[in-house]
Protein backbone atom coordinates (compact mmCIF):
# COMPACT_ATOMS: atom_id res chain seq x y z
CA UNK A 1 0.00 0.00 0.00
CA UNK A 2 1.80 3.48 -1.00
CA UNK A 3 1.07 6.33 1.76
CA UNK A 4 1.28 10.22 1.52
CA UNK A 5 1.92 10.14 5.23
CA UNK A 6 5.20 11.75 5.41
CA UNK A 7 5.49 15.29 4.50
CA UNK A 8 9.53 15.37 3.45
CA UNK A 9 11.34 14.28 0.43
CA UNK A 10 12.63 11.25 -0.12
CA UNK A 11 15.63 9.99 -1.34
CA UNK A 12 14.86 9.63 -4.64
CA UNK A 13 13.77 13.10 -4.47
CA UNK A 14 9.99 11.89 -4.20
CA UNK A 15 8.29 14.93 -2.77
CA UNK A 16 4.14 14.30 -1.40
CA UNK A 17 1.18 16.35 -2.30
CA UNK A 18 -1.77 14.99 -0.80
CA UNK A 19 -4.78 16.96 -1.97
CA UNK A 20 -7.15 15.71 -0.06
CA UNK A 21 -6.50 18.46 2.71
CA UNK A 22 -6.74 21.38 0.14
CA UNK A 23 -9.82 23.70 0.30
CA UNK A 24 -11.10 22.40 -3.59
CA UNK A 25 -10.61 25.99 -4.77
CA UNK A 26 -7.34 26.72 -3.96
CA UNK A 27 -6.43 22.29 -5.26
CA UNK A 28 -5.48 23.22 -8.86
CA UNK A 29 -3.46 26.15 -8.26
CA UNK A 30 -1.20 24.67 -5.45
CA UNK A 31 -0.60 21.84 -7.42
CA UNK A 32 0.51 24.02 -10.53
CA UNK A 33 2.52 25.49 -8.05
CA UNK A 34 4.02 22.71 -6.95
CA UNK A 35 5.01 21.24 -10.38
CA UNK A 36 6.20 24.57 -11.23
CA UNK A 37 8.90 23.82 -8.39
CA UNK A 38 9.89 20.78 -9.82
CA UNK A 39 13.47 20.54 -11.24
CA UNK A 40 14.28 17.83 -14.12
CA UNK A 41 14.40 14.23 -12.43
CA UNK A 42 12.41 15.22 -8.97
CA UNK A 43 9.08 13.46 -8.46
CA UNK A 44 5.78 15.07 -6.92
CA UNK A 45 4.01 11.95 -5.41
CA UNK A 46 0.12 12.72 -5.59
CA UNK A 47 -2.82 11.45 -3.65
CA UNK A 48 -5.85 11.77 -3.42
CA UNK A 49 -9.45 10.26 -2.93
CA UNK A 50 -10.78 9.94 -6.60
CA UNK A 51 -8.99 9.84 -10.08
CA UNK A 52 -8.44 13.70 -11.45
CA UNK A 53 -9.30 12.97 -14.81
CA UNK A 54 -9.63 16.52 -15.66
CA UNK A 55 -6.75 17.66 -13.80
CA UNK A 56 -4.60 15.31 -15.70
CA UNK A 57 -5.97 16.86 -18.66
CA UNK A 58 -5.17 20.29 -17.94
CA UNK A 59 -1.46 19.25 -17.10
CA UNK A 60 -1.07 17.67 -20.33
CA UNK A 61 -2.01 20.98 -22.25
CA UNK A 62 -0.47 22.81 -19.53
CA UNK A 63 3.44 20.93 -19.64
CA UNK A 64 2.77 18.68 -22.85
CA UNK A 65 6.05 16.20 -22.46
CA UNK A 66 7.58 18.56 -19.52
CA UNK A 67 5.90 16.16 -17.21
CA UNK A 68 5.54 12.33 -16.93
CA UNK A 69 2.16 10.97 -15.62
CA UNK A 70 2.42 7.34 -13.95
CA UNK A 71 0.02 6.04 -11.51
CA UNK A 72 1.41 4.44 -8.46
CA UNK A 73 -2.11 3.33 -7.12
CA UNK A 74 -5.69 3.69 -8.50
CA UNK A 75 -8.53 1.79 -6.52
CA UNK A 76 -11.23 3.81 -5.31
CA UNK A 77 -11.04 6.25 -2.32
CA UNK A 78 -7.18 5.88 -2.83
CA UNK A 79 -5.48 7.70 -6.17
CA UNK A 80 -1.45 8.27 -5.68
CA UNK A 81 -0.26 9.44 -8.78
CA UNK A 82 3.52 10.17 -9.66
CA UNK A 83 4.39 13.09 -11.68
CA UNK A 84 7.94 13.79 -12.93
CA UNK A 85 9.66 16.67 -13.98
CA UNK A 86 11.29 15.18 -17.35
CA UNK A 87 12.71 18.57 -19.04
Amino acid sequence: MTSCATGHVTLDAIYPFDARGVAKRFRHAAIFGALDALRPGETMRFCNDHDPIPLLQQLNARYGNAVSIQYVQREPGAIVIDFICVD
